[in-house]
């Protein structure tokens, strides 16, 4: 659970969660449960479930209450965000939070639902979702309901109200980062974009929320320590690291990183409800860069 009053702790890690689906693509929440335990066993900051690479938008709104919860319970200690705001209607949001609230979560995450081209009326309707909740909120910039950037100006006067703790920014490029940064005051800047990660840590961002820590969890708590120790030419090995690996889960994620955590033992389908189906190449060319990552130490 987080502390009341202490903004320090929404920096860090925010490892996502992954969705394992069977054969039929129902949830395997048997799998779940295994994944979410060695997800907290890496020792990130946070646990992010019902996210973008959950494929959140395939999801029932039963699936994502079971999700999170059952991501709570194999948590351990690592404080769960999940998002709260992805059904169509005021009113059925205002359902979801109270069902996603219920499982144990520590926080919630909105997403910015498509209103990036008119942004009076996401601060509004941002502004006043979150009085429904008294759980810290991370916003979220979710591609997945374009256009779905918010400004600088906007995310200043959402941290103005006093309920946002943290931003997962998907602008994916630096003066948009810096433009956050700039006026993040004591909230967390997460970044999402992997090339630009070292870079966003050294202009003040503080923390990561991207999609390759599905399945590298050890890497981004490795380089965040790096960089908070002030090790930077260490933090600067692991962030190549990184971006290889984030190189090897392109053409086919989520599926690539579901196989990639079955090559580390963790066992689950490559299934997914997007469509992504990798052939017997695919598959042989992650367990062929698996193998040197390992034998590198890069990858467990």
């Amino acid at each position: 659970m987080y502390k009341p009053n202490d903004m320090k702790q929404f920096e860090g890690v925010y490892t996502l969660v992954l969705t394992p689906f069977k054969d039929d693509l129902s949830v395997d929440f048997k799998a779940l449960e295994a994944y979410a335990n060695y997800q907290a066993s890496q020792k990130p900051q946070h646990l992010f479930a019902v996210c973008g690479s959950a494929e959140m938008n395939k999801l029932t709104l039963d699936e994502r209450v079971e999700i999170a919860s059952t991501v709570v319970k194999n948590a351990g200690n690592v404080p769960v965000v999940a998002t709260a705001n992805l059904e169509p209607s005021w009113y059925a949001q205002l359902e979801e939070i109270k069902r996603i609230e219920a499982t144990g979560v520590s926080g919630l995450v909105f997403v910015t639902k498509g209103y990036g081209d008119d942004q009076e009326r996401m601060f509004t309707y941002l502004a006043e979702l979150s009085s429904h909740s008294t759980l810290p909120i991370v916003l979220y910039e979710y591609p997945g309901t374009s256009p779905h950037k918010m400004t600088g100006e906007t995310y200043a006067k959402l941290v103005e109200t006093g309920h946002f703790v943290a931003i997962k920014d998907t602008t994916c490029t630096m003066p948009l980062i810096e433009e956050k940064i700039k006026i993040q005051g004591k909230t967390s800047v997460l970044q999402a974009n992997i090339p630009y990660l070292y870079d966003s840590y050294v202009a003040g961002a503080r923390g990561v929320c991207a999609t390759t820590t599905t399945c590298g969890t050890h890497l981004f708590v490795k380089m965040w320590s790096e960089f908070c120790k002030g090790e930077r030419d260490k933090a600067k090995i692991t962030h190549q690291h990184i971006c290889l690996l984030d190189n090897a889960l392109t053409g086919g994620f989520s599926a690539t990183a579901k196989y990639l955590l079955n090559l580390q033992g963790i066992k689950m389908n490559h299934n997914t409800r997007d469509g992504k189906v990798l052939n017997a190449q695919r598959l042989r060319a992650l367990e062929v860069w698996y193998d040197w990552a390992k034998a590198n130490e890069i990858m467990q």
